[in-house]
C-alpha cells in the first residue's frame, strides 16, 4: 500500500508540475478545440483551447507506474490497452487539427482498432493467463462460466463500448476527469484486495494523475484531454474491470457512462422515429446545460453520482464475494 501512495504522490506531481510546459506548448503549436456548431452557445467560446492534453495525465501515470511497479504480464496488459487507446485518440485529435475540423479518424477506422486491442485483451486473459471464461454478476453473488467465443465478445464490447462511452462523457469541463477519478479508486480497491499490486499501482497513478490534470481542466479549463485522454481512459476501465475479473461491475461502477451512452442511443432512435429529439440535447449533459444548468453545476451533480455508482459497486463486491 505505501508504494501505491508513493507512486501515486509521483503520478499526481508529474501531471501537476507538467502543465505549465505542456499547454503553452500545445498552443504554440495551434493544437486547439473545435467545437460543434450545433452545440450550446456558451461552448463557442471554449474554440482553440489547447486539446490533446490527455498526454499530461498518461505520461504522469505511466511514468510513476513504471517506477514502482514490477513490469509483470497484467500490468503490461493493462498498459498496452491503455496506450494503445491513447494512441487511436492521438490521431483522431491529430487530424481533427490539421484538417481543422471536428471530424478526425473515420468511424469504422476507430472501431477497427477498438476492435483489434479489445481482441487482444481478450487472447491475452484467455489464452496467455489460461482464465477460465467465467463472470461474477453484481448484486446476484453468481459467478457463469461461459464459452470461450461469449466471453471473448463480452471483452471486446467492454472495451469499445467503454472507450467510446467515456469519450462522450467528455463534454463538459472536467467532467470525465472527475467522473473517472472514482472509476478508477474502486477498480483500484477490487484489484488491492486480490493482490494483483502492479494493476493497483496504476489505477491509482491514473487516479491521482486526473486530480493533477483537473488544476487546468476544471472550467474554465485551460486544456482539454482530447480524444488522446478520453479513449486511454475507456481502455485503462475496461482492462481493470477485465484483468480484476469483475467485467459486469463496469457498468455499476461505471453506470455514468452506460446512462450517456444510452442518452444518445435513445435521442438518435426517438428523432429517426418522430422526427423529435426525446432530449434537448445528447449526451445527456448537454440536456441539462440546455435547461439552464450551470456547466459547473451539471459537472459536479455527475460527478457526486459516480461516486456513488463507484461505491454501491465497490461495497456489492466486497460484501457479495
Amino acid at each position: 500500500m505505501s508504494l501505491t501512495i508513493k507512486a501515486g504522490t509521483l503520478a499526481f506531481l508529474i501531471t501537476l508540475l507538467s502543465g505549465p510546459v505542456v499547454i503553452p506548448f500545445l498552443r504554440r503549436l495551434k493544437f486547439g478545440q473545435y467545437v460543434r456548431d450545433d452545440g450550446p452557445e456558451s461552448h463557442l467560446t471554449k474554440a482553440g483551447t489547447p486539446t490533446m492534453g490527455g498526454i499530461m495525465f498518461l505520461a504522469g501515470a505511466v511514468g510513476a507506474t513504471l517506477i514502482f511497479a514490477a513490469p509483470e504480464p497484467v500490468l503490461l496488459a493493462a498498459l498496452g490497452i491503455t496506450l494503445g487507446m491513447g494512441l487511436v485518440g492521438f490521431l483522431d485529435d491529430f487530424l481533427k487539427i490539421i484538417r481543422k475540423h471536428s471530424l478526425g479518424l473515420k468511424a469504422r477506422q476507430k472501431l477497427l482498432a477498438q476492435f483489434l486491442l479489445g481482441l487482444a485483451l481478450a487472447w491475452f486473459v484467455l489464452a496467455y493467463l489460461g482464465r477460465d471464461p467465467q463472470i461474477a454478476v453484481p448484486f446476484l453473488h453468481q459467478v457463469y462460466r461461459l464459452p470461450a467465443f461469449l466471453y471473448g465478445i463480452l471483452v471486446i464490447t467492454a472495451v469499445m463500448g467503454t472507450a467510446n462511452a467515456v469519450n462522450f462523457t467528455d463534454g463538459l469541463d472536467g467532467l470525465a476527469a472527475g467522473a473517472t477519478f472514482f472509476s478508477f479508486l474502486a477498480f483500484m480497491v477490487i484489484a488491492l484486495t486480490q493482490g494483483q499490486n502492479g494493476l493497483a499501482i496504476f489505477l491509482a497513478c491514473l487516479a491521482t494523475a486526473l486530480v493533477g490534470f483537473l488544476a487546468y481542466n476544471f472550467h474554465p479549463a485551460r486544456v482539454f484531454m482530447g480524444d488522446t485522454g478520453s479513449m486511454a481512459l475507456g481502455g485503462a476501465l475496461a482492462a481493470a474491470a477485465v484483468l480484476t475479473g469483475t467485467e459486469l461491475y463496469l457498468v455499476v461502477i461505471g453506470g455514468l457512462y452506460v446512462v450517456e451512452v444510452l442518452s444518445v442511443i435513445i435521442q438518435v432512435i426517438y428523432f429517426r422515429r418522430t422526427g423529435k429529439r426525446f432530449f434537448r440535447m445528447s449526451p445527456l449533459h448537454h440536456h441539462f446545460e440546455l435547461l439552464g444548468w450551470p456547466e459547473k453545476k451539471v459537472v459536479v451533480v455527475f460527478w457526486v453520482w459516480s461516486f456513488l455508482l463507484a461505491v454501491i459497486g465497490l461495497l456489492d463486491y466486497l460484501y457479495g464475494y
